[in-house]
């Protein structure tokens, strides 16, 4: 049952407040949730130049994973391939490039093992998109995240 269109119906019919409450957060700082629904990104300065760095905070691990102990099991180096995946600081160094945009960031992703180039913009919609690249950001990938305002589940137990 799909609740997406139900849920935007009664956003459009039932009037909001207009309250400081009712502002959209403007700042990619805080928690999403990722794309999949199964992973949860926080977001947070990671240095007092302003640059911003994203950790993964939880996840979900679905039954029948081939990785149901959320390892690092893809890493290029092999010492790293037991560690856990909870916690893991994946996305560096993004800078300030506009109101809404964030340039000059690096990402590594787990499921491949590899890092790419990578930009944040924060939508209109109050989205996230993450987008990923090799060599021009022409080329590459975008993932859109969601602001994630509920508590965050526990990491899985080892």
């Amino acid at each position: 049952m799909r609740l997406t269109p139900l849920i935007l119906a009664a956003t459009v019919v039932i009037p909001r407040p207009a309250s400081a409450d009712a502002a959209p957060n403007l700042s990619p700082e805080g928690t999403w949730r990722t794309a999949g629904g199964h992973g949860f990104i926080e977001v947070y300065r990671c240095a007092g130049d302003g640059t911003l760095c994203g950790k993964l905070a939880s996840f979900l691990i679905d039954p029948g994973d081939p990785n149901p102990q959320g390892l690092d099991l893809r890493n290029p180096d092999p010492a790293r391939r037991s560690r856990s995946l909870c916690g893991l600081v994946f996305m560096y160094g993004f800078r300030p490039d506009g109101p809404d945009a964030w340039s000059g960031g690096t990402v590594y992703d787990p499921e491949s093992g590899n890092t790419y180039s990578a930009t944040l913009i924060l939508q209109a919609d109050g989205r996230l998109g993450l987008h990923g690249y090799i060599g021009i950001p022409l080329f590459g990938r975008t993932e859109t995240w969601t602001r994630e305002t509920a508590p965050v589940p526990a990491c899985p137990s080892h």
